[in-house]
């Protein structure tokens, strides 16, 4: 009996010191974090919380469960991606926020995303579609890197043509130089 509760005690203690805990960085490839900590390893495997896994990151909540776009305090309730002036580079801003939902792609094979892209007014009309275009593919990239499906994302561009911001201020453009991850 005394055997009996000293397992238990000592798988319980095992199971409660390998609770995954996630490290304050995590390498670009999104692969196995690893972070010592007096003497004992504790890591996490990227998205290897399984689909229904939750965890807490900038003070929201991720979570890859089907219905995860749709709640305001997910980290996947936040879609839409900017840009610098002329640029089609993800931000390191958003970088993060890309690889969650394509994470979430990953593990919802039936979901499917269209990404719009957009550019401000400056520019020609097929330059800013170009442009536009550039924006949404490297959103895709990022999101077919963490295991999306190439027939999950669909890509537009609708270059200038559906402004957010109808100034001609700094402010109204930066608005306007944006991806927007619109799930069907």
């Amino acid at each position: 009996m005394k055997k009996l509760l000293l397992i238990s005690v000592l798988a319980l203690s095992v199971v409660a010191c390998s609770q995954a805990t996630k490290p304050d960085s995590e390498d670009i490839a999104g692969s196995i974090d690893m972070q010592e900590a007096g003497g004992a390893t504790a890591g996490t495997i990227e998205g290897a919380e399984g689909a229904g896994g939750t965890e807490l990151e900038g003070g929201k909540l991720v979570s890859y469960e089907e219905n995860a776009i749709n709640d305001p305090n997910n980290v996947l309730s936040q879609k839409v991606v900017y840009f610098a002036f002329d640029s089609n580079k993800v931000g390191d801003d958003y970088v993060e926020l890309v690889k969650h939902h394509g994470r979430y792609l990953a593990f919802n094979a039936n979901a499917r995303v269209r990404l719009e892209g957009h550019a401000d007014e400056r520019g020609t009309r097929e330059y800013n579609v170009a442009l536009a275009e550039a924006r949404a593919r490297a959103v895709k990239q990022l999101m077919l890197y963490e295991g999306a499906g190439n027939d999950q994302i669909a890509v537009i561009s609708y270059g200038e043509e559906k402004p957010v911001a109808f100034g001609h201020d700094e402010e109204s453009m930066s608005l306007n130089r944006r991806v927007e991850i619109v799930y069907q």
